[in-house]
Formats: structure tokens, C-alpha cells, sequence
């Protein structure tokens, strides 16, 4: 099955080939639940990264786990401070680790690279959209980018775990964020924020499952405000791309059908609208979900949207907001 969708495509794609040298970043450090110090916007470094696991994992998404306190960390923690009635002043402070270390797992793992990580395959994306045309699958550039939407985290980061390490050889044991989740609820209903600029997913009685950051519309394609429903749910959806929906698009280019694949335009899945045209996607930039504007729809990372995609159903309702 093919879609349309109208999202602009951000071509800054982190790869660990092209990041800068890796400093070491202490697994210990972001073990340590009795620093509980204050965690404000701007900050770096391991609290950060025990914050953003924390928050990912009671699902108010921090988008990429980077270790920087960036736009998509602080709507985490805002939603999980509302959520849990606290003051939502973006700041981390002592009674909100309190309520984040009730989860007292450990937040990172260690996992033993496969010959399936190795083998990708991995090869560069063409910026040309008739050349991408051509490719059977747009997938990952590096291992790097793929054990890092794995774990939800930059290739930068996980290179940051591992100083020294190699991450494309199969039975290298790398230290990575341990992620896991409770099991999938149904939600009974969406709401996309345009000010918050968050995807909420609410189950039975009003209670809320999961936030996620998104990239909502823009200037040109603003998001569609009212009452919708979810009409279908494509993983690895095919991508039509037509400049004449494109306002920024060069009309003398010609149509193109992108295969599906962790690159391609609309992502790990496509969640359609009865709005036609619109849906909630993915990206094949996850470290710029919430940097700049998308053409009307609602870009979120591949495995939020994946997760996402798990909750919803057709005839699920959606409510877009200002």
C-alpha cells in the first residue's frame, strides 16, 4: 500500500562516521541514583542521560537520548511533572528523582553485537529523489545509526559508552541504554498539542499512557485543528512524493515512489487520518524531531511512532489542537 504524505524532510542525518571524537561517558555516573541535584535546561552529561532512560521509559518520550537537555527533554519532563502533580517548571529537581527512581532498574545494558548488525546491509542514501526511486529498501548508512534507533539513542551517545569500541563487528559486547517497556496499552482516544507540540495517547477513564515530542505543521501547511479519527496503520509504508505538495518543492521535478525503510521519508510507520493526506509518521532524522516544521503532518521518531502505532486501532479518535 502507497501513501502521500506532506512532511519536509530534513537531510542532517548524524552518522557516526561523521561525529566528532567521542569523549568517555561514565556508566557508573548515570547508574548513580543518589545525585539528585537539580537538572535544568542547558545542562549535559550523565544526569541528563539517567533522566532521558528514566522518561523513556515511563514512556514521556525525551525523543533521542542524547545527554543534552535540548526542546524535546524539557516537554518530557514538563508533561511528566503535569502528570504527576507537580509544578511543570522543566526543572528536574529532588521530588521529581524521588517519583523518576521508583523505577529502579538498570538503566543501561549490555549487548553483544550480531552478524546480522554487521552484515546491514549499509549504504549511503543518494540525495537525488529519482535515485532513491531506484533503491529497494532506504535503510541505515552505519551501524551506528542502527543500534542507535535500536536504543533510542544518537550514535554519538553510544560511541560515548563505548570510547574504543567497535560498533559494526558481530561479538562486540557494547554498553548501551537499556529501554525496555511495560506492555502496550490500547489508547481510547489521541490529542496532538500544537503549542506543546506532543502526541498524548489516554487509555480508559482519562489516564494517560504516553507522551511523545513532535514536529507539527508550520506556516504554510498548518496542523488541520479539529476532531479526526485514525483510518489505517502501515509499517514501513511505501512514500509518493509529488512537488506539487510541496510548497517549497520545485514543480519541474517529477513524481517519485520512495520504498520503505528507516529512511524513508515517512518512517517506521505511516498512521493515517480521516483528514486525507495527513497522518502521524516517522522521520529518518530522529535527532531533529522538534527542529523546524513538517508540511502539515505530525513527525515523530521511528520508535515512538512505532510504539505509537501499537496503541492505536482504526476508528481510534484524534483530536487536534491549538
Amino acid at each position: 500500500m502507497r501513501l502521500t504524505c506532506l512532511v519536509a524532510v530534513t537531510a542532517s542525518i548524524l552518522t557516526l562516521a561523521g561525529a566528532p571524537a567521542a569523549r568517555s561517558l561514565s556508566g557508573n555516573e548515570i547508574e548513580d541514583s543518589t545525585k539528585t541535584g537539580a537538572v535544568r535546561a542547558g545542562a549535559t552529561g550523565p544526569s541528563v542521560v539517567r533522566a532521558q532512560i528514566l522518561l523513556d521509559r515511563a514512556r514521556f518520550s525525551p525523543g533521542q537520548i542524547d545527554g543534552v537537555y535540548g526542546d524535546d527533554f524539557g516537554i518530557a519532563v514538563k508533561g511528566y511533572q503535569e502528570n504527576h502533580g507537580l509544578k511543570p517548571t522543566g526543572t528536574i529537581d529532588e521530588e521529581m528523582w524521588r517519583l523518576l527512581d521508583i523505577d529502579a532498574g538498570p538503566l543501561l545494558a549490555t549487548y553483544t553485537i550480531t552478524k546480522a548488525d554487521e552484515k546491514g546491509p549499509f549504504q549511503p542514501e543518494p540525495t537525488d529523489i529519482q535515485e532513491k526511486a531506484k533503491m529497494k529498501w532506504l535503510g541505515f548508512e552505519t551501524p551506528g545509526e542502527e543500534l542507535g534507533e535500536r536504543f533510542h539513542c544518537s550514535p554519538k551517545l553510544l560511541a560515548e559508552l563505548n570510547p574504543g569500541e567497535k560498533l559494526d563487528t558481530a561479538g562486540e559486547r557494547i554498553i548501551v541504554p537499556n529501554v525496555r517497556h511495560a506492555v502496550v496499552q490500547l489508547a481510547s482516544r489521541l490529542v496532538v498539542s500544537k503549542s506543546k507540540r506532543t502526541v498524548i495517547a489516554y487509555g480508559a477513564g482519562g489516564k494517560e499512557l504516553a507522551q511523545y515530542p513532535a514536529t507539527i505543521g508550520g506556516t504554510h501547511d498548518p496542523l488541520p485543528i479539529g476532531n479526526w479519527t485514525i483510518t489505517s496503520v502501515i509499517h514501513y509504508p511505501w512514500f509518493n512524493y509529488d512537488p506539487d505538495l510541496f510548497w517549497n518543492a520545485d514543480p519541474k521535478k517529477a513524481t517519485a515512489i520512495l520504498p520503505p525503510g528507516p529512511r524513508n521519508p515517512a518512517g517506521a510507520a505511516w498512521i493515517g487520518l480521516s483528514k486525507e493526506h495527513y497522518g502521524i509518521h516517522g522521520t529518518p532524522d530522529p535527532g531533529h524531531v522538534r527542529h523546524g516544521e513538517s508540511a502539515g503532518c505530525i513527525r515523530l521518531t521511528n520508535w515512538d511512532v512505532d510504539n505509537l502505532s501499537h496503541m492505536v486501532r482504526r476508528g481510534t479518535p484524534i483530536i487536534l489542537e491549538e
